[in-house]
């Protein structure tokens, strides 16, 4: 198998930041679409292994796990490019609707835009569970394991961390005493189904730890974490939003374990109670343009940061203010997920092979798809039963056909995107006009 050239592989990093829609099932599913199905770049084997270290970290875990797969492709660069293009289209498109938010107050034609991309994302998601539980479940106690999860968190509204650890703990003891109904993570590529990483090929050199390249990416990264926050204090005071921001998000990274969802509580208090950058109507419009933008939901930090600089820094316009605090909550809300990558992979990759761990992250990724299913669900009475048990029929009608498309006939993740989007926006602007 040909490995990608880093321009073939910008190339797609690029495509996946303007298509990454659904927050991080969808944009997981997405990934495992292009990456495993597809171009087959990567084996299913490291494609979980990868995701199981990604889901255990704090931040949005669809954008280190692109940072983790860029990284094996082609280096710290290849992940930094990889990282960087998940984020840079939504910060931009975020920061035109912020800027026409603040200046002309709602827009309708984005949210019907989006109506029918919501329902594509529904049948991606889906689609994902069928895809990934074929592999994950492959035995009774997958499915109990998957199951419990599903029922965990949807029923018993269980912390998503608490199940993931759990489901961790299981593997490695399961993993120890009947290992061979735990080790379910296994590469079904056949000779004629190379991938480029795949499950048996040796570690590169890159791939492997080391202290002074650990040292080398923790001082890089806190260097690029600290003096941002230095040069802020310095020129603008400490008592200036946009410092108060860059302070804030680094310690909301630290804290998005469970996704954004766990997370915007925290952020909401804050930005509205405690700093009072938002109203509360503001808030609440920042977070439907943050679900149907691309990009990491977390991606509402630029609207937050945009809209509390606004006209809040002497000496500046408010258009340019707000911009560099969009800039400065993206910021610091993501570059932390390049340590966590840059320093940790390579000790992850050096666990391949090893029983007992696999164990457990086979335990970890059947429960990844009860909490997958969840989502699903959760979604998609949202989106097909929007007003209290009245179906949407559309939205069904999209859902449906999209969902036999990529699960049957491999339709284009891109082009079932834009299909949807085009069909939505029809519909909302010709018939409901």
């Amino acid at each position: 198998m040909t490995p990608p050239t880093f321009y073939e592989a910008f190339l797609f990093w690029l495509k996946l930041g303007f298509i990454s829609f659904g927050g991080p099932t969808g944009q997981i599913a997405i990934m495992h679409a292009e990456l495993v199905e597809k171009k087959k770049w990567i084996s299913e084997e490291r494609f979980l292994h990868a995701l199981n270290y990604c889901m255990i970290l704090p931040g949005p875990e669809a954008q280190q796990l692109a940072i983790y797969v860029g990284w094996l492709l082609h280096r710290t660069w290849g992940g930094i490019v990889a990282g960087s293009l998940f984020v840079i289209p939504s910060f931009f498109i975020l920061t035109g609707l912020s800027y026409i938010y603040v200046s002309y107050g709602s827009v309708p034609v984005i949210a019907g835009l989006f109506y029918g991309l919501k329902a594509a994302v529904v049948a991606i998601v889906a689609s994902a569970v069928v895809r990934i539980g074929k592999k994950a479940l492959k035995n009774q106690v997958m499915l109990i394991i998957a199951a419990a999860a599903f029922i965990g968190i949807y029923f018993l509204k269980i912390p998503f961390p608490i199940i993931i650890i759990s489901a961790g703990l299981i593997g490695l003891i399961g993993g120890k005493l009947w290992p061979k109904i735990f080790s379910v993570i296994k590469g079904e590529t056949s000779g004629n189904e190379k991938t480029v990483i795949s499950d048996d090929q040796p570690p590169s050199e890159h791939h492997l730890p080391s202290l002074f390249g650990t040292f080398r990416v923790v001082a890089v990264c806190l260097f690029l974490w600290i003096s941002p926050i230095v040069l802020l204090a310095f020129f603008l005071g400490t008592t200036s939003a946009l410092f108060q921001q860059g302070l804030f998000f680094s310690k909301a990274a630290m804290v998005t374990f469970g996704g954004a969802y766990s997370v915007l509580p925290y952020i909401t208090q804050a930005a509205v109670e405690k700093y009072h950058w938002l109203l509360p109507g503001q808030m609440i419009d920042g977070l439907g343009l943050g679900e149907t933008t691309p990009g990491p939901l977390i991606m509402v930090v630029t609207f937050v940061g945009y809209v509390g600089a606004w006209g809040k820094t002497a000496g500046l316009s408010a258009p340019f203010s707000a911009f560099l605090g969009g800039l400065t909550a993206t910021y610091f809300t993501f570059l932390p997920c390049f340590l966590w990558i840059f320093a940790g992979a390579p000790f992850i990759e050096k666990t391949r092979g090893n029983i007992r761990l696999t164990s457990a992250l086979s335990a970890i990724t059947a429960a990844v798809v009860g909490v997958v299913l969840n989502l699903t669900v959760y979604f998609g009475m949202q989106v097909i039963f929007p007003h209290s048990g009245s179906i949407d029929w559309v939205a069904l009608a999209i859902a449906t056909v999209s969902f036999i498309g990529l699960l049957k006939f491999k339709w284009n993740i891109l082009y079932v995107i834009l299909g949807s989007a085009s069909i939505g926006l029809f519909d909302k602007l010709i018939f409901f006009s």
